[in-house]
C-alpha cells in the first residue's frame, strides 16, 4: 500500500482515469484538481473550475474519457478533453436542491445523479439537439439520495437515501438502448420501475454496491450496519450490525468478499457466503508500531506546556488520520479487485492491495 497526501484540505471524492496514471480529486471546495503520476510524485496538471458550489461527486468514464462532476450549486458538467484542455458541457439536470452523487453507467451512454431534491436524474446525450438531457425518477423517495451504484446490465440502478431506505430502479431509456432481458431483480423494466424497496435500513444509507454478477446488493448505513440482499435467493436480506464506527463506503472486491470503510479511518473486510452468512473478517490496516523512545526532559516539559500531557503522540494507529470518505477500484476487474484506493478527511489518498 502507498500513501500520498494532497495537502491539508479534506478530500471529499476522487476518480481515476482508465490506465490509472491520473487522478481527479476535489479538496472539499468548488474545484476539481487532476494530478498525474510522475515517478513517485503526483503533479497537478489541470484544474476544472466551473462550479460555484462544493463538489460532491466526480466520476471518470474509462472508455470515452469523459469526466462528470456535480456540486451543491445544483449543476452537473460533462468534461471532454480537446487539445489538452478540459471543456465543460452543462447538463440539464432540472433539480432545485444540491446534487449529492454521480455515477457513469457501465456502457457510458448515460449517468445517474442523486440530489437533495428527493429524486434521481438519469442523464443521456441527445444527438439531435447536441445536449445532455435528464429523466427523473421520483417514485417513493422521501429524502436526499446519498449514494448510487449501477448493475452490470446498464439498466438497474441502486440508490441509498437519507429516508433510511435502499431501492433498486430501472433506468431503461428506449431512445438510446435495446430492451433489457429479465434479471433476478425482476422482468418488467419500464423507466422508473421500482424493483426493490428495503424499508428501515437503521440509518442513512451512505453507500451501495452491486456484486460483480449483479445478483447481490450491499449497503452500509449510519447505524454501523452492513447489509446484503440476495436477489438470487429470493431477495433474502442479511444484516450485520458491527461495533465499529459508521461505515461510509462499501465495495465488492470479488463475488464473496466486501471491503467497507468510514469513520473508523481504516478499511474492514467482510465476507458474504449466502443468506445469514455475512461476517466480519478483519481490519485491513496494519497498525503503526510506535517506538516509545526516552523523552528528553526538555521535550517532556514542552509537551506538558503545549498539550497538557507528557505523552508524545496524538496520531491514530491507522494510515488515514481521519474518516475515509470514498473507496474506488484501482486495478483488477470487479470480480477480482487487486488494488483499491481510499480518500479521507485528512487530505490523504491510500492505495491498498487486496489479497484473495
Amino acid at each position: 500500500m502507498s500513501l500520498h497526501s494532497f495537502g491539508l484540505e479534506p478530500l471529499s471524492c476522487h476518480a481515476w482515469n482508465k490506465d490509472r496514471t491520473q487522478i481527479a480529486v476535489s479538496p472539499n471546495n468548488n474545484v476539481v484538481n487532476i494530478y498525474e503520476k510522475k515517478d513517485k510524485d503526483w503533479v497537478k496538471i489541470h484544474e476544472l473550475t466551473e462550479h460555484s458550489g462544493r463538489i460532491t461527486g466526480i466520476d471518470w468514464a474509462p472508455v470515452s474519457n469523459r469526466i462528470v462532476t456535480c456540486a451543491s450549486d445544483r449543476n452537473a458538467y460533462v468534461w471532454t478533453q480537446k487539445d489538452g484542455t478540459w471543456k465543460p458541457t452543462l447538463v440539464l439536470v432540472r433539480i432545485n436542491r444540491a446534487a449529492t452523487c454521480v455515477k457513469w453507467s457501465p456502457l457510458e451512454n448515460k449517468f445517474a445523479l442523486g440530489s437533495g431534491a428527493r429524486l434521481i436524474s438519469v442523464c443521456y446525450f441527445e444527438k439531435e439537439n447536441d445536449w445532455w438531457l435528464s429523466k427523473h425518477i421520483k417514485k417513493s423517495i422521501r429524502s436526499t439520495v446519498l449514494s448510487l451504484d449501477w448493475h452490470p446490465n446498464n439498466i438497474l440502478l441502486a440508490a441509498g437515501s437519507a429516508d433510511l431506505h435502499c431501492r433498486v430502479f430501472s433506468t431503461y431509456i428506449k431512445d438510446i438502448e435495446d430492451r433489457p432481458g429479465p434479471t433476478a431483480w425482476g422482468a418488467k423494466m419500464p423507466f422508473g420501475e421500482l424493483l426493490l424497496e428495503h424499508k428501515d435500513c437503521g440509518g442513512w444509507v451512505h453507500s451501495v454496491s452491486f456484486s460483480p454478477s449483479g445478483d447481490q446488493l450491499a449497503w452500509v448505513a449510519h447505524n454501523s450496519s452492513i447489509t446484503v440482499i440476495d436477489a438470487a435467493q429470493g431477495k433474502e436480506v442479511t444484516q450485520l450490525t458491527t461495533d465499529l464506527l459508521p461505515l461510509l463506503s462499501v465495495l465488492f472486491v470479488n463475488p464473496t468478499e466486501i471491503v467497507a470503510a468510514g469513520h473508523g479511518c481504516c478499511p474492514y473486510q467482510f465476507s458474504y457466503k449466502g443468506p445469514n452468512a455475512l461476517e466480519f473478517v478483519k481490519k485491513l490496516d496494519i497498525p503503526k508500531q510506535t517506538s516509545k523512545g526516552s523523552l528528553s526532559a526538555m521535550q517532556h516539559f514542552r509537551n506538558l506546556d503545549k498539550k497538557a500531557t507528557d505523552e508524545d503522540d496524538n496520531e491514530l494507529g491507522t494510515l488515514h488520520q481521519n474518516s475515509i470518505m470514498q473507496l474506488c477500484v484501482v486495478s483488477g476487474e470487479k470480480a477480482k479487485v487487486e488494488k483499491y484506493s481510499s480518500v479521507g478527511l485528512d487530505g490523504a489518498m491510500v492505495i491498498w492491495n487486496f489479497k484473495h
